[in-house]
């Protein structure tokens, strides 16, 4: 019933939304050269903030044009490597006079589209031949399309790292640590060819009994009556997914809103300060974060629930009662590929040890196989996207790739 009476809500709100943002352009067009010009400011900046400050369902699109190499543009185009109803595989295709390292970037599946990566994934084309898992949002998957639950999500990863070839490299990114690490494990012991060179794990949950968080703390307050009651939902009629179970996006997007509520009603008063007095350069930063953060998908019931279930609340992986497909997930198994774990100081989604209990883990992989990473002064966000992601963390990934190739 939630998800109706959200629809209903967006359903009257979205067209008010629309018609504040073209008064704001209007009148943003005739201020200076009317009276009252301050006062107007301040009314077109408030109508700008109430018109941009809706959730949107639309993928934004990684807008990844052309990256800077040796000083000299190359131009990077998408394509689709390969598809299920679930995701597509993206890749980043450029022209390089000679070849590079194959990355797949696992995205998260955690009511944000894969774009939230874009900075990931920029930075990584400077020198390496990127793809990323591109999940589509459940509302959009018909039912006759299947369920999608962990083992799938582990599924795919197998699958695209397959269409990657041997010698591929894998990046996951906070959520899919797990289901990344599973993949590895499942593709070693059946000395798979496409067994992946080496895997960076990013500020994921891989033993979330380490230094919990609320996010951890709330898992693991409720039991999964709760969870299936409260936060699931069915798809509405008019989307192509209708009747689908789904945790809805809007609902992830409030719990992470209101875990630092104060920090982003401070960025929506100083957006209207700076739209009220001209400041392009903190506008554009303002929209662009909150034009993707607002962009909400919705994740099917199944994986959801199991998520919650296998790994936050049994911690199955850290526990060694993983199964994939009836078979127990050896991370033991693992003997070959480079593990390289980083996080974050201040992550205050994914405690400080809990991805570095992969190392640990994978017991028998030889030391020099394995490397940590603590990044001081970042957050969750900022292990994977922003300056220190790009001038501190993303050149010991690069060393680890090469080491491993």
């Amino acid at each position: 019933m939630i998800y109706q009476l959200y629809q209903a809500q967006a359903d009257i709100v979205d067209p008010l939304r629309r018609m504040a943002r073209s008064t704001s352009a209007l009148l943003r067009s005739v201020t200076p050269s009317v009276p009252y010009g301050l006062l107007l400011r301040h009314v077109t900046a408030a109508l700008e903030v109430f018109g941009y400050a809706g959730t949107t369902h639309n993928h934004p699109g990684y807008g990844i044009k052309h990256i800077t190499v040796d000083g000299k543009d190359v131009a990077v185009t998408e394509e689709v490597a390969a598809h299920t109803p679930f995701a597509n595989l993206i890749h980043f295709k450029k022209q390089m006079p000679g070849p590079q390292p194959k990355v797949l970037v696992v995205a998260p599946l955690s009511g944000h589209f894969a774009s939230l990566l874009r900075n990931t994934v920029q930075t990584l084309l400077h020198d390496h031949d990127v793809y990323i898992t591109d999940w589509r949002n459940a509302r959009d998957v018909p039912l006759a399309a299947g369920r999608f639950g962990f083992d799938e999500y582990v599924e795919h990863v197998i699958d695209f790292l397959d269409v990657l070839g041997p010698r591929a490299h894998v990046v996951g990114v906070c959520q899919p640590t797990v289901a990344v690490l599973a993949a590895v494990a499942v593709m070693s012991e059946a000395n798979h060819p496409a067994t992946p060179r080496s895997m960076t794990l990013m500020a994921g949950p891989i033993d979330t009994r380490r230094n919990p968080t609320r996010v951890n703390l709330l898992a693991k307050s409720k039991d999964m009556n709760w969870f299936e009651e409260k936060m699931i939902d069915v798809v509405p009629w008019r989307y192509p997914g209708a009747g689908r179970r789904v945790y809805p996006g809007f609902i992830q997007l409030s719990a992470f809103v209101s875990m630092n509520l104060d920090k982003h009603l401070n960025a929506h008063i100083r957006q209207f300060r700076a739209l009220a007095h001209d400041d392009t350069e903190t506008t554009q930063t303002h929209r662009a974060f909150y034009d993707e953060y607002l962009a909400v998908m919705d994740l099917t019931a199944e994986f959801y629930l199991e998520t919650v279930d296998r790994i936050f609340m049994k911690h199955e992986l850290a526990t060694g009662q993983l199964h994939y497909k009836g078979q127990r997930v050896k991370p033991e198994a693992i003997r070959k590929t480079f593990l390289f774990t980083v996080e974050g100081e201040r992550d205050d989604i994914c405690g400080l040890g809990q991805t570095a209990a992969a190392l640990d883990l994978c017991a028998n992989l030889r030391p020099v196989l394995k490397r940590h990473h603590v990044q001081t002064g970042v957050g969750h966000y900022g292990v994977f996207s922003g300056k220190r992601w790009q001038n501190e963390i993303y050149p010991l990934v690069r060393e680890v790739i090469q080491f491993a190739a």
